[in-house]
């Protein structure tokens, strides 16, 4: 009876130390600081739609979703060109998430969907011409950005475990990378 009582116990002990290995996967944590710090280094950014209307968009100001494992970005533009008598000013609102590149090792803005594009003052044929761009605006603006490159240095301890960049969630506190077996070759 107590070996039978033993071994019941041990075998339930053996499940929670690999249900725990598994719970304290390898995983690096980029905070939004980070990202907003790598996001400033690639804006602003100019596009021309049409020929008639220019824009400039500013550094996004993120926030994390994590709920929905996506990231919202809020960019102030400015709007002039032809069709416009003066400067106007407005936001670009777009959630996306994410995805990792293994080519250069970065993070980046996948899957973008636009949530709003105002432009204050605008006439009416210029805010549907920007409606009629918007979304491909949005690609534009941030379709592929690197949000954040992991540095060989960073992950020479983790290439050294046969592990790899596996999985990215939108947690509270910022990004995390969990790592995973790398494929047998």
């Amino acid at each position: 009876m107590q070996r039978r009582h033993f071994l019941h116990h041990g075998a339930a002990g053996a499940l929670a130390l690999v249900a725990g290995c598994a719970a304290a996967q390898p995983g690096y944590t980029i905070t939004t600081q980070q990202l907003q710090q790598a996001l400033a280094g690639r804006f602003p950014r100019s596009y021309a739609l049409a020929g008639l209307l220019d824009l400039e968009l500013q550094t996004p100001q993120l926030t994390l979703l994590p709920a929905r494992n996506q990231l919202n970005a809020v960019l102030d533009l400015a709007a002039s060109g032809p069709l416009l008598a003066r400067r106007h000013n407005g936001v670009l609102d777009v959630d996306f998430g994410l995805r990792y590149e293994a080519a250069d090792r970065s993070i980046r803005a996948h899957n973008l969907q636009l949530k709003a594009l105002r432009v204050d003052g605008l006439k009416p044929q210029a805010t549907a011409l920007l409606q009629q761009y918007g979304q491909q605006l949005a690609d534009q603006s941030l379709r592929g950005v690197v949000l954040h490159q992991l540095q060989d240095k960073d992950l020479a301890p983790i290439d050294a475990l046969g592990l790899q960049p596996e999985s990215i969630n939108v947690t509270p506190r910022g990004l995390l990378v969990r790592f995973g077996p790398k494929p047998l070759s």
